[in-house]
């Protein structure tokens, strides 16, 4: 495994002496007032202290903040992010110190060299959440195996757009020598084309934990000669040509330009640029280009452009071969107008070969 790998993980806080320790015996009212002169809390005794503390802080800035606008919710979220990250547990010999906590393998996987530092409750929930998917793994429908998604590794939560894709590999008669899985993530697509006859899938991320995830995970297994893996952006190192191309883009344009942008949802405005212009270099000249996507964008009016469309209208690198469609089912919604929005939302199967 790449030594220059850094995965991913939460930093470790060093217990200081200006806690404030919170048990059940703890007035919270003092507490949320502490903790907005900004004092972080250590929670002591049970793990369930925490929970009842957090959703007292909800209670607490549901009173304080209006929470209409969407401005209004923006800015309840930006102070409910920064006061629950000052709710602390520690950490001792890799479990948590407190009573009723739940079992969480990653302190003894990325923090094996700490014996005693904290993380904030938050952090702890996502660790927790993270492991639970990782130690029983992923049902996937169009999988024969579960997929057991790293820390912080994008994994899909729904599958109709996997499911068109597979239908479309069924149905697929080019060659099967190679292809490129263009940002990896937790490997669904590539093992879908090993499944149907691929004889090797390179895969890229700029996720590192994606990358180290899928490595331990095939291990020396078939698989692994199967699936080669790369660190790298969009094509990484591979730049022989390949029949097929498949990628599974964030389905979202950034409406900030934060560093921090989750890359996995939302797409910088260069990315489909940047990704056209490298496929065009990299797809042979009978070969075909599958890009996943969805109208998701345009029902949350936030664009109007498709830019897969929008790089077809061109002209210049790209033909269309076909687009296959699945509406969504819409899932239960409280108004009508999400209902009304939910039941247009539809996945897309785009087939792109050379001009």
């Amino acid at each position: 495994m790449s030594s220059a790998l850094k995965i991913n993980k939460p930093t470790p806080i060093h217990p200081g002496d200006d806690l404030i320790k919170f048990d059940s015996n703890t007035d919270v009212r003092e507490t949320l007032y502490a903790m907005r002169e900004g004092q972080s809390v250590l929670i002591t005794e049970f793990y369930s202290n925490g929970m009842l503390l957090l959703k007292e802080l909800q209670k607490h800035l549901k009173i304080r903040l209006p929470n209409k606008t969407i401005k209004e919710q923006h800015a309840f979220r930006a102070e409910y992010h920064k006061l629950s990250n000052q709710i602390l547990l520690q950490i001792k010999n890799q479990k948590l110190v407190v009573d009723k906590a739940p079992k969480i393998g990653w302190f003894a996987k990325l923090f094996a060299n700490k014996n005693n530092f904290l993380l904030t409750f938050p952090e702890v929930q996502r660790l927790n959440s993270a492991w639970q998917k990782y130690n029983k793994g992923i049902k996937v429908p169009v999988l024969r195996n579960k997929v057991h998604p790293y820390l912080g590794t994008y994994f899909p939560t729904r599958f109709d757009h996997l499911t068109l894709f597979d239908n479309w590999l069924k149905r697929y008669e080019g060659p099967k020598k190679s292809a490129i899985d263009v940002g990896i993530g937790s490997g669904v697509l590539s093992f879908q084309m090993v499944q149907h006859g691929f004889q090797k899938v390179f895969g890229t991320d700029t996720n590192p934990n994606a990358i180290f995830g899928l490595k331990e995970f095939m291990g020396e297994t078939k698989l692994s000669r199967k699936v080669e893996l790369d660190y790298g952006n969009l094509f990484g190192k591979w730049e022989k040509e390949t029949e097929l191309i498949v990628f599974n883009p964030p389905w979202l344009p950034a409406i900030s330009s934060e560093e921090n942008i989750d890359e996995a949802v939302y797409y910088n405005k260069n990315l489909f640029s940047k990704f056209f212009a490298e496929a065009n270099n990299r797809l042979a000249e009978d070969g075909k280009l599958v890009i996943l996507f969805s109208n998701a964008a345009q029902i949350k009016k936030l664009t109007k452009e498709n830019p897969i469309e929008k790089e077809l209208a061109k002209g210049i690198r790209f033909k269309l071969e076909k687009c296959l469609k699945k509406t969504i089912k819409p899932t239960v919604d409280k108004t009508k107008r999400n209902k009304k929005e939910a039941a247009l939302e539809e996945v897309q199967l785009w087939v792109l070969t050379k001009v």
